[in-house]
């Protein structure tokens, strides 16, 4: 139970930290990079090399050469797969307030293997928009729409007072995943994913950090 436990631990660290690498590494390659080292990375992202060393063995399908480190490209796609990047995902969003629309509106989810294809809201006045290509529709459609589409993932952008509701409604409808942006928590039943995104919460975390240093 112990190693089980100790493995669980390792991996849910590393999958945070695999984006951030890659992320990188996309930047290296848009510079015209080929190579870059473990010892590079960790330098660029203020990491411990032993442990960016260790997070790379476990995806790449080739060992970094001598004095070159790993082939860029490559280490890409090892990543993408690993992370699922290659098998893009489609998602709906709940919620077209200004949070809402700058989700609808972020490229950057492509190179993650995310697709939001539609945006979902109470207000008639949204309805029939399209921001950036996607329509907005009326909320009344969602259940419709996720299980005509199969859609898995469910993105909640509302306020907290209506995140439960619109929760239920999205696993009614049969998605298997709930990417919650609102500042609350969500019940959901056994065997749904949950990701929340607690922007409140970061910014204290980042207030706190700041204030302890200026205090040193």
């Amino acid at each position: 139970m112990e190693n089980k436990s100790n493995t669980l631990v390792i991996m849910n660290s590393t999958l945070g930290r695999l984006p951030v690498y890659y992320c990188y590494l996309q930047e290296k390659m848009r510079q015209g990079e080929r190579f870059v080292s473990s010892t590079t990375i960790a330098q660029s992202l203020s990491l411990n090399p032993v442990l960016v060393r260790k997070d790379l063995a476990g995806v790449a399908s080739s060992p970094g050469r001598p004095k070159l480190g790993f082939e860029i490209l490559p280490l890409m796609e090892d990543m993408k797969r690993f992370l699922g990047y290659d098998n893009v995902t489609e998602a709906v969003l709940v919620g077209v307030g200004g949070l809402g629309r700058t989700l609808l509106h972020y490229q950057g989810f492509d190179n993650y293997g995310l697709s939001i294809v539609a945006g979902f809201d109470s207000d008639v006045a949204l309805h029939g928009l399209r921001i950036s290509g996607k329509p907005v529709l009326p909320i009344e459609n969602l259940d419709a729409f996720v299980k005509r589409v199969r859609i898995n993932i469910g993105i909640i952008a509302v306020p907290s007072s209506a995140a439960q509701e619109v929760c239920n409604a999205l696993v009614a409808a049969g998605v298997k995943a709930i990417w919650n942006f609102a500042p609350t928590h969500i019940d959901v039943p056994q065997g749904i994913l949950v990701k929340n995104e607690n922007l409140a919460a970061s910014l204290a975390a980042l207030s706190h950090e700041l204030s302890s240093r200026f205090k040193k």
